[in-house]
Parts: structure tokens; sequence; C-alpha cells
């Protein structure tokens, strides 16, 4: 009696919950493999690479324009360090960004690749049979026969005709169709993973480059002498640079002269002498927007333009410091451009000068001001600096900017110096510290250099991702059967189908398959 009492109690008590088991390395990592290449994870990253280019366009980039990169440091002392530690200022070489753009691309071939096997089965498999209970599905309809004839034969022949890919089976016929839909499916996510790559394949192995050429000057094809250079990573300097070089000949531009888009620039192009080698013919080529020089792989396009003041600066031993153009960068629509004026040789003192030039000057409420984007007026309006000299440092300093830390503002009746040329005209400067001469302007064009060896690539998968797309939204994947069969002495057809996606038009397909299979005849009305 007692040992009974014990095996109840036993029984009686809870059972302990068992433990799973661990995992384990593998299991870990097969669990992370699932994770990275669902679906759900792939349009996750391809969310947050959408979102990770939002800096690209908002936030100054090194590669683009460094010096707006500078400007943005020396105006946010808090802000910019945080920007430059998270890579805001090179989103696209960042480790975060290139992050996302790998763990996107292997999510893609992840969800590719297993499926392909899937849908090559699929190809192979044969139409379904049919259920059991066809009147059960969402397009149904049945009629009567006098005797089951050639119904099936007629059933094959109308379903192929409809494109379907039929198999017969003892008293029925299955058909299906719409192995397209999964196609475009497949074709769209793998024409991502082209993008990618040639997206990947040009970051790696292009470059990027601009320059400005003030006309009548020339250009050879090196690193050294671009304003800016954004190498791929496996970019190898001048070995991989075509060795063209280039000779701004002449530029012309025509601006609107009334109306309400005044002063919009309505042409502009620049007459290029180039050589692909330094043995090769010259060549002559009328460079325009949009129509860039292609040489060796690169292109050459036409980005910019503006003026470039000619002057001269003698320093107060009367000798020349400075010579020569000064490109001056456009400030708005109406060309009111801004530039400095070096002269670090001036003795004893050295000069430097910054201000404005002005197509079209005219003495505003608030000093000279330029209403007209051509040269109808041109003045130069500027303020002179005085320093002492200082020994060569080697740091590379912008041809933009003027260095101000270290000068004085020349005086002149104790206000600040400023003075005001016309093209010929010459100023002294105060103190008997030199003399500065306008001698007239030049236009200067900017070009931008650029390589990008998997344009074409990417090209083909953006095209190839819309003609998938394409494939999975308009094909409609749909399984149709005809069975006949003996019903209380009755010949009875059922022809039945079934969407295997959103509803369209399968009630009206039926019927016509139903029509077209029932004979004509008063015995041959459709049944409920």
């Amino acid at each position: 009696m007692s040992d009974v009492k014990d095996r109840i109690a036993a029984s009686s008590k809870p059972e302990e919950p068992s433990t799973p088991p661990a995992m384990g390395l593998v299991g870990w990592l097969r669990w992370t493999w699932r994770q990275l290449t669902s679906m759900k994870t792939a349009l996750v990253l391809l969310f947050l690479l959408a979102l990770g280019a939002v800096p690209g366009s908002l936030v100054p980039q090194t590669a683009i324009d460094p010096i707006k990169v500078s400007d943005f440091l020396a105006a946010h002392k808090t802000l910019g360090p945080i920007y430059d530690k998270l890579g805001l200022f090179d989103v696209y070489k960042s480790a975060w960004f290139s992050a996302i753009y790998l763990l996107l691309f292997i999510s893609l071939i992840g969800c590719v690749v297993p499926r392909l096997s899937v849908y090559a089965k699929g190809l192979r498999a044969r139409p379904p049979k049919p259920p059991r209970n066809l009147n059960r599905l969402p397009g149904y309809e049945r009629f009567e026969v006098d005797a089951e004839g050639d119904v099936l034969e007629a059933a094959t022949r109308e379903l192929r005709k409809r494109r379907f890919r039929v198999q017969t089976y003892e008293g029925a016929v299955g058909a299906e169709r719409g192995y397209l839909r999964e196609a475009g499916n497949l074709l769209f996510h793998f024409s991502l993973i082209l993008a990618l790559v040639g997206v990947a394949w040009g970051s790696l192995f292009g470059y990027r480059g601009t320059v400005l050429v003030v006309v009548g000057n020339g250009f050879s094809n090196t690193v050294a002498q671009y304003d800016d250079f954004n190498p791929g990573r496996a970019f190898n300097g001048d070995d991989d640079l075509p060795p063209f070089s280039l000779t701004v000949k002449d530029f012309q531009v025509k601006f609107q002269e009334d109306g309400p888009q005044k002063g919009a620039a309505r042409e502009f192009k620049a007459q290029l002498d180039y050589q692909q080698t330094p043995d090769a013919p010259q060549q002559s080529y009328e460079l325009q927007v949009n129509h860039p020089l292609k040489l060796d792989g690169s292109s050459v396009y036409l980005l910019g333009h503006g003026y470039a003041p000619r002057v001269t600066v003698k320093d107060g031993q009367g000798n020349v410091a400075f010579s020569g153009p000064a490109p001056f960068l456009p400030q708005d629509t109406n060309f009111s451009s801004f530039g400095v004026i070096k002269a670090p040789d001036a003795r004893p003192m050295t000069l430097g000068f910054e201000g404005f030039f002005l197509p079209t000057a005219v003495i505003g409420q608030n000093g000279p001001v330029s209403v007209f984007p051509d040269d109808l007026n041109p003045e130069l309006v500027m303020t002179g600096y005085y320093g002492r000299p200082q020994p060569e440092t080697g740091k590379p300093e912008s041809v933009y900017q003027l260095d101000k830390s270290k000068l004085t503002q020349f005086q002149q009746n104790g206000d600040k110096w400023r003075f005001q040329l016309a093209p010929g005209q010459t100023v002294p400067l105060p103190d008997k510290a030199g003399s500065i001469t306008f001698n007239g302007y030049s236009r200067w064009v900017k070009l931008q250099v650029s390589h990008t060896p998997g344009t074409d690539l990417a090209l083909a998968g953006i095209l190839l991702a819309i003609l998938g797309l394409m494939g999975s939204l308009f094909v409609h994947p749909r399984r149709t059967w005809v069975r006949v069969r003996d019903e209380d002495g009755r010949t009875v057809v059922e022809v039945a189908g079934l969407d295997r996606g959103p509803e369209r038009g399968l009630g009206d397909e039926i019927h016509a398959i139903t029509k077209s299979l029932r004979p004509a005849g008063p015995s041959n009305e459709e049944q409920p």
C-alpha cells in the first residue's frame, strides 16, 4: 500500500521544465546567418543605406569641397570635431557606411542564391493534381455534357493557348502559369547585387578630381595639378591616370539680357586643344555642359566658370612681387566674385589683398555691387594688408583665403583703407609700401575629370531591377483545373481556379474557359 502511495505522490509532483540544449558556436553561426539573409534584414539594411547617404548631401564632403569642410570646422568648434569623428565629412568612405554596404551585399546574396535552387525545382515540377473539392476554390463553375467526349483535349488546347503549362491526369487536367513572377523577384534582387558591385567597382578603381584653369593655360592629368582629387581605395596614383593634357583656348558665355530670368546663363562652352598622349597629335573639342570629352576611359566635364583679374603688385622697393591672373569665386548670380591676392615675397613687408571683382559694377546704397553677370563695367574693389616676412613652413594654404592672423590692415586717414580700380588703373599703397595695378581680367573654367569603371554595370543593374519589378507586379501566378466526373449517371465538367496572389480577374477567366468548353444546347446550362 505504501508503494502505491509513493508512486501516486511521485506522479503528482510537477515536472521540472526541461532545459533546452545549448546552441553552441555552430548553432549561433547558423542562426546569425539566417537572420542576416532574411528579407526583413535586407529591407532594413537598404533603408539604413539610404538613411546613411543623407548626411552626404547635407554635410560638406571632403572629396567634393574640402574648403567648405574647413570653413565648417572653423565655424562650429564643438559640432565640427564630432562630425569628423563620426565620419560625416567623408560619408561614403566611413567605416559605418562601408559596414552597412557590405552587410547588404551579403544579405542579398544569401537571399537570392537559395531561392534560385527553389525556383529551379519549381520550374521542373508538374502542375499539381486537382484538389478533391474544387467547389471550395474562389473561382468555380460546372456544367453537364451528354458524354465525356473530347472535353479534356479541348481544355488542354484552351489552357495552352492561354499560356498555361498543362499536365494531364486521369479524368482531369491541371494547369499552372505565372512562373515569371518569381523570376522577376529574383531578377530584382540580383539587379541590386549587380548595382552594388558596379558602385563598389567604381569607388575602388575610379577617381574624380576638379581643377580650375584660366583661359589660355593648360592642364596635364597628374595628381599634383588637381585642386581636389578623390581617388578610389585601390587607385595607384599617377600610374593609373591616362597621360592626356589639354589647353583652354577660349571660353564663351551668353546671359539672358531681359525678362524675369535676366542674368541666367543660356550657353557657355570652352574651346579645348588636347593630346591623349604626349606623342599623339593635337586635336580640338568644344566642351559644353552634359557633353564631356572622353579620353581613355576618363571624362572631362565643364562644371562652372568665373573671372580671374590680372594684377601686378610692386613692393616698397619697386620690385614686382606678384603678376598674373588671380581666380575669384562667384558669390551670387550676378557673379560678384570674392578672391585674394598674395605677395609673400614683397619687401620690406609682405603684402596681401582681398575683395571683390564686380563684372558690372554700380554704386548702390551699401557700396559697389554687380547688377549683371557679364563684363559690362568691370571693377576691382579690395583692401590691403601688410606684415613681417614669415619663414616658409611648407604647409599648404588655400589660394582663396588670406591668413590675416599675422597681418595688419592698411589704414588711411584713421580709417580702414579700401580702393576701387577699373582695368588699366594703378593705386599706390599707403606708407609707400608699393602699388597695385589692375591690368585686366581673364575667364576661368572649372573642369571635373572622372573615371568610374562600374557605371555601365550599375546602370545595367538599375535597368534590370526595373524589368524585374515589372515582372513581379504584372505577372499573375495562377492555377486552373478541369475535371470530368460522373454524378448520378450524369457527366459533370468542373472548372476551377486559384490565384496565388491578389485576385485579378480570376472569375472572368474561369467563365471564359467554361464558355469555350461547353457545347451549345439547352441541356448544358450552367448548374449552381
